[in-house]
């Protein structure tokens, strides 16, 4: 029997398991510190009854999802009405196996080095663009297959954003590929640890960052892009006609998302788990030195939240002509901008 082998598989399991515990964790405390930091810029408490200070509030919401009459319309398309929610859900977790969380780890008890990811490959950075594209599939059948013209218009708003949204995501990124001459995102992280964990690529692709940035907020339907819900015009938008768990699953979902674009922000552009002078202080391959550095991915991701949150409070909604404007007239032609000037200055001096 190869022992080895099955070590390794049982490892893999455990860092699977982790890793959408985590996720789905930070997701749910999400949801709370958003309300709670609303409530705050609001001037008003938020919700603090459940729990100290509110700290159970995650576990009553899920229990009220749970036990609220699931509703589905006559008229709907069932098996796609039904569908919808889990391509969303399951697009939006299929990215996390890629992300490392952190470096490369020795266990002290049973002396193996074990990288702080699932799954490493070469194309990693396509696979995520390409997973996460999928999600719009969801919230586009959800608004057609609910039969119901504020659904169907949500719907169709969602399509038109998302793919508009797409192109100038992708496009911001490619200057960080031609810097760093990679798709795969352990070699991206591995690159910013120059001058003791400080070389992020933001210092090198600032405009790419900020397109970025305000690309990935469209892409997961977030204020000021909130087009697709827009309970002051669509009653909610694709997801009207949805209740209970189906209706959590795409609230789900959109917070998979955003934690998945700060994942990717935080990777891309400040040097993923890099946690500067971490490893001349700590040394490298040390198990406190991987726990420090996965300590420092997640409050760079934290960061990010609390910045979509921020602008949640702070922003208006775009009308719908003036969000596709944006995307075509001044998000594409400064991504293909970035690009030139990014290659530019390779060919230059470098």
């Amino acid at each position: 029997m190869d022992w080895q082998l099955i070590l390794d598989i049982v490892l893999k399991f455990v860092a699977i398991t982790v890793v959408f515990v985590v996720v789905l964790l930070v997701v749910a405390y999400t949801v709370l510190a958003e309300r709670r930091v609303l409530g705050l810029i609001q001037g008003r408490l938020g919700p603090n009854r459940v729990g100290y200070g509110g700290i159970l509030q995650p576990f009553a919401d899920l229990l009220k999802f749970i036990l609220k009459e699931d509703i589905v319309p006559d008229k709907s398309t069932r098996f796609i009405y039904f569908l919808a929610p889990v391509i969303a859900t399951m697009a939006a977790l299929m990215t996390m196996i890629v992300y490392p969380f952190g470096p490369d780890t020795t266990i002290p008890f049973i002396n193996k080095t074990i990288p702080l990811v699932v799954a490493r490959f070469d194309v990693a950075l396509l696979y995520v663009l390409g997973i996460t594209s999928i999600g719009v599939y969801g919230i586009a059948l959800a608004g057609w297959s609910s039969n119901n013209k504020y659904s169907l218009m949500g719907g169709l708003r969602s399509s038109a954003q998302m793919i508009s949204y797409e192109l100038a995501l992708g496009l911001s990124l490619i200057g960080v590929i031609l810097v760093s001459g990679t798709l795969d995102l352990g070699q991206i992280v591995d690159q910013q640890s120059r001058w003791y964990g400080t070389g992020w690529y933001v210092l090198f692709q600032p405009l790419g960052f900020i397109l970025y940035l305000i690309a990935a907020i469209a892409e997961t339907n977030r204020v000021p892009f909130d087009l697709p819900e827009a309970e002051t015009e669509l009653v909610a938008g694709f997801h009207t006609e949805y209740s209970a768990m189906k209706f959590a699953l795409f609230f789900l979902a959109e917070y998979i998302n955003m934690f998945t674009v700060s994942m990717l922000a935080t990777t891309l552009f400040f040097g993923g788990w890099n946690v500067p002078f971490a490893e001349a202080l700590l040394g490298k391959g040390s198990i406190l030195y991987g726990l420090v550095s996965a300590i420092g991915f997640l409050v760079k991701i934290f960061l990010f939240l609390f910045l979509y949150i921020w602008l949640r409070a702070t922003l208006p909604r775009f009308r719908f002509d003036q969000l596709m404007s944006f995307g075509w007239k001044f998000l594409l032609p400064a991504a293909i901008l970035n690009i030139f000037l990014t290659a530019t200055a390779i060919y230059f001096f470098v």
